[in-house]
């Protein structure tokens, strides 16, 4: 059986609202049966079922246990599949001669090879159970689990949703979360209780570390569909922005907000990769939300580069002079102020919004055409779109205005989140070189940005310390620093394009 859940991780409030708010949702949902759930999960003393992608449990309810078992798991976006297969197994021993599905039997006896299972970690957990039917059709199963998680003589609290899909298309999934949850803050789960406790037995707790994420290459192949190569790509896009998103929220490290904003735009590189394949209405509007959440994210990341990668090394340089204290404490405070903003719009409605609908129609939505084109055929022709667009920005480079160099400098990073996309689909031999020269480009000019970013900060009606008259000297004195260092960049620049511009493209 193919079980289908979306599956969003609860802290004691929100468990809480989650309940309360069942009745306004608009959502049909019965009284709830409550059970009192204990689950055991077992394996080899090396892991050999989670290293195949099994797992194996004995779950007492009701008196009695049944043994269950879960294979081909994947779970993104929230969305966990798994095949299911379960057996009442009286006297609650393991019994895997009772497993119903003889290839899932044969490939736990083949994954095991005669070592002895034995219990690794359990759940005790105490479940609310909603029935609810949809008014567009199909049913849900709504469970509210509240417990804790042991390995040995470690134990952890969890709390967690559960939608079970019984009848219907798993996009109803999402239709119900955001009934569910109107608030904002919501957080997928990543992992399953099963996986929450064997890392508790491995490391003492049951939640992966909240940190910055970077990009992952997405393993791409020239004969896959081009609709299946997308949902990948975007899929993982979708990761990278919703782990940066509760980096950002819940530390100040200046990682979160420059990896977020990085996932914001490989997002919308994609949806320009990939927008012949896509439904381009829905398309379009999840890039536009992208956009503008991109734009929060930025004024938070220029704040942070102004103060650690400007101003700080300049004041390493010039010790005497007194403003620089001002400019750093103006600098640190609007930070301050612009990360609390942009913790509130991360957890607002609207960004949960955008982040549901984002993986709905990457899990969910129907691509007309599916698999039909090839994505070799599409990776050429995006490759040589994307570089016919920074020729024609590269036009006339030695007169080029400050307006002229930022969109140039925007096309040649788009070609870059296109090479890096696509490029494991070609020879590396070929990619690899013009990829550095594209890197190195692009390097260069960030650091014309930054430094037309800083004067446009520092000039703005409200600059921080824009009342300190030395804080206004040292302001004065990085950008100019950085003008002039603009103009030796912009040199550097135009003799790096001619290097990318000769290199022979990979794709042709």
């Amino acid at each position: 059986m193919r079980e289908t859940e979306l599956k969003i991780v609860l802290d004691e409030a929100q468990e809480r609202r989650l309940k309360e708010g069942l009745a306004r949702s608009g959502l049909n949902a019965g009284a709830p049966a409550t059970d009192t759930l204990r689950s055991i999960y077992f394996d080899t003393h090396d892991h050999r079922l989670r290293e195949a992608g099994i797992a194996l449990r004995l779950r007492e309810k009701a008196g009695g246990w049944v043994q269950t078992v879960k294979s081909g798991k994947s779970i993104a976006s929230g969305l966990s599949k798994a095949m299911e297969s379960e057996c009442p197994v009286p006297g609650g021993e393991l019994d895997i001669a009772r497993i119903p599905d003889e290839k899932i039997r044969e490939q736990i006896l083949e994954s095991v090879k005669g070592a002895r299972l034995a219990p690794v970690c359990e759940s005790r957990i105490e479940r609310k159970t909603y029935q609810i039917s949809l008014p567009g059709g199909g049913e849900i199963e709504l469970a509210i689990d509240a417990g804790r998680i042991l390995a040995g003589e470690r134990a952890e609290e969890l709390r967690e949703a559960e939608l079970e899909l019984k009848t219907g298309e798993p996009s109803a999934l999402y239709a119900a979360a955001r009934k569910l949850f109107p608030e904002g803050g919501m957080q997928f789960s990543t992992l399953s209780k099963a996986e929450r406790g064997f890392l508790l037995a491995a490391e003492g707790r049951i939640m992966p570390p909240i940190a910055p994420r970077n990009a992952q290459d997405v393993p791409l192949s020239r004969d896959q569909g081009a609709e299946d190569a997308a949902r990948a790509v975007l899929r993982e896009c979708l990761d990278q922005i919703a782990a940066n998103m509760l980096a950002v929220r819940h530390a100040d490290a200046a990682e979160g907000p420059h990896q977020l904003r990085i996932g914001l735009r490989r997002l919308r590189a994609a949806f320009t990769i990939f927008r012949d394949c896509i439904p381009l209405q829905e398309g379009t509007r999840l890039k536009d939300q992208a956009r503008l959440l991109g734009r929060a994210v930025s004024r938070k990341r220029d704040l942070d580069v102004a103060l650690s990668d400007v101003v700080r090394p300049e004041a390493a340089a010039h010790p005497g002079l007194r403003g620089f204290p001002a400019l750093i404490d103006g600098l640190v405070q609007a930070g301050e102020a612009e990360r609390r903003a942009l913790s509130a719009t991360l957890t607002s409605a609207r960004a949960q919004g955008f982040l549901l609908d984002l993986a709905a129609f990457v899990e969910t939505a129907d691509w007309p055409g599916n698999g039909i084109t090839c994505l070799g055929t599409v990776a050429d022709t995006a490759l040589d779109k994307a570089w016919r667009r920074v020729k024609k920005r590269a036009r006339g480079i030695e007169s080029l205005s400050v307006e002229k160099r930022h969109e140039l400098r925007k096309s040649v990073k788009r070609l870059r989140y296109t090479a890096e996309f696509l490029g494991p689909l070609y020879r590396q031999k070929k990619v690899k070189p013009f990829v550095r020269y594209l890197k190195a480009l692009q390097e260069l000019f960030g650091e014309l940005n930054d430094a037309a970013m800083i004067q446009a900060m520092f000039e703005a009606p409200d600059a921080p310390a824009g009342g300190n008259p030395a804080a206004q000297r040292a302001a004065g004195l990085v950008i100019g620093i950085r003008t002039e260092r603009a103009e030796h960049d912009w040199a550097e620049a135009r003799y790096r394009w001619r290097a990318l511009k000769s290199a022979p493209r990979f794709w042709r």
